[in-house]
């Protein structure tokens, strides 16, 4: 290894900001453990104490129903097919509830782009599950947002506004894909533009929601668009620090799984994602969490990123549908996930969206 490159890897790891030119110069020629060694020293610098994160919550898809046709989902069903659905508000909240006896405190929501499905029937549902159920409510991808304005003659700061009133929580960082017009033109082009989606969530921030960061990456985009991606995340999140609000709390990148899409790609090799994810630790100085992806990765893998700058394995997924559409299918109970931290050398403890530690019981 240059000098050179273990000056940088040891000055990113002590807190310098890297440029864009130091940071493909790592992504190109780091060697993966040196990479990875500073990557966890800046995980350490953060989080000093020998705890790994999760949460436990439900990965609740309202609808499969979506007009994007994304190339990358095996998930959707366009409108009209036989298999397309919307849950009954009593079939959400008997999710809820399952989630809520299992431990969970936070539902994730998701769904597709429903082109008959009004902004009030959005209301509407956060509104029956806040008044029946004492859990945090993580919903909505920017495209969903856009979506929501564009059928409701709204812009997304007003739609924003009416769902937060209706009992938004926060907001999570799904649709990214690549951050790069170029990329999501071709992978989803019925999607919002990257720009458009860093709006959205700076205009969430400024609104008091807290939300999450993602990259799916492993599919039509290069190395130096992955690397266009982190540069686009961490330059909005300036943007929302220098504001009073919220704030991206973590970033998830994970590979893209090609089974049952219309896109043909090999699946990316674990030290490709373990590359790419203690990179993105050394890019995003002002994010202050990463997670690890054991859904797509498996538990062994995820473990070893644990020591390549993650510190946050994510979600127990008690219900997970789009990558599992993909062929893709890791399942992990709550007392699974504490034993695999603890054997990885970390101390498991439950959290939050905002990332407070639940309290543990006796």
């Amino acid at each position: 290894m240059s000098p050179n490159i273990q000056t940088l890897l040891d000055e990113a790891a002590e807190g310098r900001r890297l440029t864009l030119d130091e940071a493909r110069l790592l992504q190109r020629e780091a060697p993966l453990h040196d990479l990875g060694h500073a990557a966890h020293r800046v995980r350490l610098r953060k989080h000093p104490q020998p705890i790994v994160t999760y949460v436990v919550d439900r990965n609740i898809n309202y609808s499969n129903v979506c007009v994007c046709a994304c190339r990358f989902c095996a998930y959707f069903r366009a409108p009209g097919h036989d298999e397309c659905f919307v849950l009954s508000f009593e079939e959400i909240g008997q999710k809820i509830a399952e989630t809520i006896a299992l431990g969970g405190t936070q539902i994730l929501m998701q769904g597709g782009h429903h082109p008959d499905l009004p902004l009030s029937w959005y209301e509407d549902m956060l509104r029956f599950i806040k008044a029946n159920y004492d859990i945090h409510v993580h919903a909505f991808s920017p495209p969903e947002i856009v979506h929501f304005a564009k059928i409701s003659g709204l812009t997304t700061a007003q739609v924003i506004i009416r769902l937060k009133a209706s009992g938004l929580d926060s907001i999570p960082g799904g649709g990214a894909e690549i951050l790069v017009d170029s990329v999501r033109a071709k992978v989803s082009p019925n999607k919002c533009p990257a720009g458009q989606w860093l709006a959205v969530m700076e205009e969430a921030h400024a609104l008091g929601l807290r939300t999450t960061a993602t990259m799916m990456f492993g599919h039509e985009e290069s190395e130096e668009e992955r690397l266009e991606h982190l540069f686009n995340v961490r330059a909005s999140q300036d943007r929302s620090l220098q504001k009073e609000g919220g704030c991206y709390t973590a970033f998830i990148p994970w590979t893209f799984q090609p089974d049952n899409t219309n896109i043909v790609a090999r699946p990316l090799t674990s030290p490709e994602y373990l590359r790419m994810l203690a990179l993105a630790r050394l890019v995003l100085d002002n994010v202050d969490n990463v997670q690890v992806s054991w859904v797509t990765m498996g538990p062994k893998i995820a473990q070893l990123a644990l020591y390549f700058g993650g510190n946050d394995f994510g979600s127990t997924m008690i219900e997970e549908n789009v990558v599992r559409a993909a062929g893709v299918s890791f399942r992990l109970s709550q007392g699974e996930i504490d034993t695999l931290v603890r054997a990885a050398g970390f101390e498991p403890r439950q959290r939050r969206m905002d990332y407070r530690l639940v309290e543990a019981k006796n």
